[in-house]
């Protein structure tokens, strides 16, 4: 693979997160839809996607880099073995952490060369470029569909609650 095709494959994962992120956008309540949980102790959509922007945050800035996180509390509060709270970002401010970190990830992607993703980005490393790139985004397709399903349960509960025609 090459730093085009990983930046596209990065560009087609957003681009279908960014259409469920639209659908939420349109919803009546946008920020009820990203507090819903499918069940006790579960993931709310604002976590999922928040999850992406903490994941390329801490992957780009600390583990790959080996720097402090570009927002260490949004990584504490959302990164891998976080638990979910119930503060609730708003969806313009989702957008703007999972864009920013997104632009970072693949800014650096870009400023290296072919040869350079078949090497470690420090010794520490537990992956080559090539490979990292490819689990992060798969990591954004696996997020996108629990954050996807959580959409539907939450939109199947608003369904059931919905008056029906003649009450």
């Amino acid at each position: 693979m090459t730093t085009t095709d990983l930046a596209g494959l990065f560009e087609f994962a957003r681009s279908k997160t960014q259409q469920l992120v639209d659908a939420v956008a349109a919803l009546p309540d946008p920020q009820q839809a990203l507090g819903w949980r499918p069940g006790p102790g579960r993931a709310h959509l604002a976590w999922q996607l928040m999850h992406l922007g903490a994941t390329d945050d801490r992957h780009l800035n600390v583990r790959m880099k080996g720097r402090e996180a570009h927002s260490p509390e949004l990584v504490r509060r959302f990164a891998g073995g976080s638990t979910p709270d119930d503060d609730i970002p708003p969806l313009a401010e989702i957008v703007k952490y999972i864009t920013d970190r997104r632009a970072d990830m693949l800014a650096h992607l870009r400023s290296l060369t072919d040869a350079d993703l078949k090497g470690k980005p420090n010794d520490a490393a537990p992956l080559v470029y090539e490979e990292w790139f490819r689990l992060l985004a798969w990591h954004e397709g696996h997020h996108h569909g629990q954050a996807h399903i959580t959409l539907n349960l939450y939109r199947a509960t608003q369904a059931a609650t919905a008056a029906k025609p003649g009450q």
